[in-house]
Formats: C-alpha cells, structure tokens, sequence
C-alpha cells in the first residue's frame, strides 16, 4: 500500500519560511513525478511544484520563492518555501505519479498525501 506523509507545515510570519517534507512508502518513486498542490478555504485545488529527474515545473505565483527537491533514495521530496505571503496559507498535499505526463496536471497523479497545513500571518 502506497503512503505519501507530509509534515513541516505550521504558522509563520509574512516574509517567513517554511519547508515541507513529504515521504513515500510501498512504492520507489526515483524516475517519476512528485510533487506539491494546494488548497485553501473556498478554493479549488492548485499546482504549486513538481519535479521529475532533473525537470522541474512551479506555479508563477511562488517561482523565485519556492523550490522544490528530492532524494529519489529516501523516496522524498521537498518544498522550500520563502518569502511567505498570506495567500500562500492553504492545505498542501504531496502527490506522486506512476507514470509520464505535464508536471502541473494534477490527473497525472495517483497518489496524494493528507495534507499538512501552512498558515501566513500578516
């Protein structure tokens, strides 16, 4: 059985930093995509980041605030996140795919995470 659990998340200050971790088990994920959506009240769900070997893809409202990375070893990937702003409060989910396909398509992904929540105070 495929687990994806995150953690990392928590409140933070406008201008802060946060970074999530997100952990796969059951499953190697090493050559396919990982990556991060997320959620917030009365919103639809939204990319935010993937990565598939050395290709990476963001949503152009965290590119140059955000990266993403992983260790295809430890079957984890990462989100660091800077510069926080109060829009970037949300739910994030982690999400990984068994297969190919456009990083930000969020029906590439087979697997999703619980969830870990960040909140930006202002």
């Amino acid at each position: 059985q495929v687990q994806l659990v995150e953690s990392g998340g928590g409140l933070v200050q406008t201008g802060g930093s946060l970074r999530l971790s997100c952990t796969a088990s059951g499953r190697t994920f090493s050559t396919y995509p990982m990556g991060w959506s997320r959620q917030a009240p009365g919103k639809e769900r939204e990319f935010v980041a993937a990565m598939r070997a050395i290709y990476t893809d963001y949503a152009e409202d965290v590119k140059g605030r955000f990266t993403i990375s992983r260790d295809n070893v430890k079957n984890t990937v990462w989100l660091r996140m800077n510069s926080l702003k109060p829009e970037d409060t949300a739910v994030y989910y982690c999400a990984a795919s068994r297969g190919g396909g456009k990083l930000s398509d969020p029906g590439i992904y087979d697997y999703w995470g619980q969830g870990t929540q960040v909140t930006v105070s202002s």
